[in-house]
């Protein structure tokens, strides 16, 4: 038996404990000696005692395409914060809310993890619900009347999954998915 495998395994898991470690600082909002060692320590507890499925990424990083997606990530989550503000302050406005299926291109269960993450920390819309082996999405949409409609609600997630494929995909996925490169 090869010690590759295992070595491999564990500068994988020594990458997921520094990443716990540094959501849990910023979490917390405080850069300290003791944060950092319980936001290790935590972290370690984490990746030792819960058995996670690895998830296989044959992608690669496009820079571009990730300036783009974190730009539009931004804009998003402003435009969207902004109208958000504007329903709650309007007196005696209901909102017209819709939970919403979108059949995503993708079936990976990364690029359905990244849509439905950035789709759920804008303002506005709520990921209810994933099925992986479908690669279906259900959000709710706060107000469907100010998103557009529902089609515009679903073009919405389907370029966010577009930017996050275009950002991480091997030029493989990107053509099963539909998705010119």
């Amino acid at each position: 038996m090869s010690l590759h495998p295992r070595r491999s395994r564990w500068r994988t898991q020594w990458a997921t404990v520094v990443w716990l470690t540094v959501v849990w600082v910023l979490l917390w909002g405080d850069l300290s000696v003791g944060n950092v060692i319980a936001g290790a320590g935590l972290a370690l507890l984490v990746t030792t005692g819960l058995r996670m499925a690895p998830i296989q990424f044959g992608g690669r990083v496009r820079l571009g395409a990730l300036v783009v997606l974190v730009a539009r990530f931004v804009a998003d989550l402003v435009r969207a914060s902004a109208e958000v503000s504007l329903i709650a302050l309007r007196p005696r406005y209901t909102p017209h809310g819709a939970v919403i299926g979108v059949q995503l291109r993708s079936h990976s269960d990364l690029y359905l993890t990244l849509t439905a993450e950035l789709c759920s920390l804008v303002p506005g819309s709520l990921v209810v619900e994933a099925h992986r082996l479908t690669g279906m999405l259900y959000l709710h949409v706060l107000d469907v009347r100010a998103s557009g409609g529902i089609e515009a609600a679903r073009q919405t997630v389907l370029d966010q999954e577009e930017r996050v494929l275009r950002a991480f995909a091997s030029d493989e996925e990107l053509l099963a998915a539909g998705v010119v490169a």
